[in-house]
């Protein structure tokens, strides 16, 4: 009986600590100074991003592009 008890207040401790685990979800006012900084940026350099998605559309002409859907030859 002793050791159903203790099982029983060990799961509850498990599920309790991976409720709270979690629970620091997103970014904080006073870290958002680190993340507004241009090398955290995914995209760099606008024109070469530019540059990349005609490279790629032109290539590509059966998904269209990465952002929007399309399809035809390619032939842009």
């Amino acid at each position: 009986m002793k050791i159903r008890q203790m099982l029983k207040n060990g799961c509850i401790l498990v599920v309790l600590v991976g409720l709270t685990a979690c629970s620091e979800w997103g970014v904080k006012p006073w870290e958002r100074d680190v993340l507004a900084k241009p090398e955290m940026q995914l995209i760099v350099s606008p024109i070469d991003a530019g540059l990349d998605d005609h490279i790629y559309f032109s290539k590509e002409g059966s998904s269209g592009g990465r952002s929007f859907g399309g399809g035809g030859c390619g032939c842009n």
